[in-house]
């Protein structure tokens, strides 16, 4: 697995140039901000923890690149990854979520995270527990009588003997040897479709609390409140019949659940929340007042929701309810379009938190060919896989790709400017007959040219009104 731990800035970009064309600076800064977490944690103390992280604003018009910068870091980063739209947040006081809630958010997934890597390196031993309590129920033990199961014929005779194995009344070398065979059995897939009764945790049994608000505190206490239930309410067992499979994955995903040290997992999830974590601020220009505005109305609330992030970039402590959680070295990505307000409308204190400052350029023809054909995820090759699904060889000439290019281009400057997700819809205009008709066509392969692209666009493109709505 790649982590970013083994890369270096230059190997960083590497990965980011797969899925993104252009943008080279903030790639850059993105890379060198993603290995200075690891440099850091190489310094000693106390040195270690005055070494802060240097945050980035992004800036620049819609679909040039930001949030799909965002998207691959998440996947590349190794670390809780939150991206979070800085435009629902509201200032403390007023209802909606307060920006204390990103913290929140950013530790759940570090649980979820953390849990996960833990079920993965326990699935061993709780596919052997599940294996174990399964034979249990199907092996008669000694002075014991089998567990009633459906048998071949459909009774619920089922016993060792329909399988002609001999069945033992105590614990014996060949009582042992028996019980391997069974397992062997299991773990072919001979036994799936036999049903047993297997004894489970019943999901059901917690009283459900529910509190109707808008406030994100209330949220919180909601929570904190089913988790104190869910220890004072013990989940009852409720008896299940159900396929020998089906009871062997359940039975799996409880012994998962009872292995995990939990209280493990939360000390390892807010360590790497307060040491790794990165939050993506989207949109920081929604909240940013307007130059003149006149400092009253909307633009009173805007300036207090900057105020009330300021501390939490700054760094502060937040209370979770898996304890506190002190975000000093979190590190910040904001980015935002900034067409009515600029980053000097940002609080000063805010701007000051954010040092790097990288300008995303526009997209021409040339940028939007490339991620037409480039990325490992390129929407020609989308479709392409797409269409195969219907037994259709999709072929896209390089004449089409540049008419595509072209025409996206030209409805971003005579309408609105949208980047390259302009390409989406242009390419779904495109293949619009050919997704409808394609179960039906007898004709297999499918070739787009340009001549066939500008046929199906050049009177949207042409007629300026229609165009703003469909293109």
């Amino acid at each position: 697995m790649i982590t970013t731990d083994s890369l270096t800035p230059k190997e960083i970009l590497a990965e980011l140039d797969k899925y993104i064309i252009g943008q080279s600076a903030a790639k850059r800064s993105v890379a060198i901000a993603l290995r200075n977490r690891w440099r850091r944690r190489q310094v000693a103390s106390p040195l270690r923890e005055e070494i802060m992280p240097k945050n980035i604003i992004m800036i620049g018009p819609t679909g040039v690149g930001k949030t799909e910068i965002a998207r691959r870091l998440a996947s590349l980063a190794q670390s809780p990854f939150i991206k979070v739209e800085a435009s629902k947040f509201t200032e403390v006081g007023y209802v909606g979520r307060d920006v204390e809630s990103m913290v929140r958010d950013l530790v759940e997934l570090a649980i979820a995270m953390v849990k996960n890597e833990e079920k993965e390196r326990i699935k061993g031993i709780a596919e052997a527990n599940a294996e174990d309590r399964l034979l249990d129920l199907l092996l008669p033990t000694a002075g014991g009588t089998p567990a009633a199961a459906t048998g071949p014929e459909g009774n619920n005779s089922f016993t060792l003997k329909d399988y002609n194995m001999p069945v033992t009344t105590e614990a014996t070398p060949q009582e042992n040897s028996t019980r391997e065979k069974f397992r062997q059995m299991l773990r072919d897939g001979k036994l799936d479709e036999r049903e047993v009764e297997v004894q489970l945790k019943d999901s059901q049994s917690m009283p459900m609390i529910e509190i109707v608000t808008g406030s994100s505190g209330v949220e919180d206490m909601q929570s904190s409140l089913q988790d104190a239930f869910s220890k004072m309410f013990p989940k009852k067992k409720k008896n299940r019949k159900m396929k020998i499979q089906d009871a062997l994955g359940a039975l799996k995903k409880e012994e998962m659940e009872r292995l995990v040290d939990m209280d493990k997992v939360v000390k390892e999830a807010l360590r790497r929340t307060e040491e790794s974590g990165i939050i993506f601020l989207d949109e920081i220009d929604k909240i940013a007042s307007r130059s003149g505005g006149g400092g009253h109305g909307p633009e009173v609330s805007r300036e207090g929701v900057q105020r009330d992030l300021l501390p939490i970039v700054e760094g502060s402590t937040i209370s979770t309810k898996y304890g506190m959680v002190r975000t000093d070295h979190i590190l910040f990505i904001a980015s935002g379009a900034f067409h009515v307000a600029k980053p000097s409308d940002l609080i000063p204190e805010l701007q000051g938190r954010f040092p790097i400052r990288v300008e995303l350029q526009s997209l021409g023809k040339e940028e939007f060919i490339r991620i037409l054909t480039e990325p490992e995820n390129a929407l020609t090759k989308q479709y392409v896989a797409l269409m195969a699904t219907e037994d259709i060889e999709l072929i896209f000439t390089d004449d089409g790709i540049e008419a595509m290019a072209d025409i996206a281009v030209q409805v971003n400057e005579k309408t609105e400017e949208i980047g390259a997700r302009r390409l989406h819809t242009v390419l779904e205009r495109v293949l619009d007959a050919l997704s409808f008709d394609a179960s039906e066509r007898s004709d297999k392969k499918f070739v787009v040219t340009g001549e066939y692209v500008r046929s199906q666009l050049d009177d949207i493109v042409q007629d300026q009104d229609l165009s703003r709505y469909i293109l």
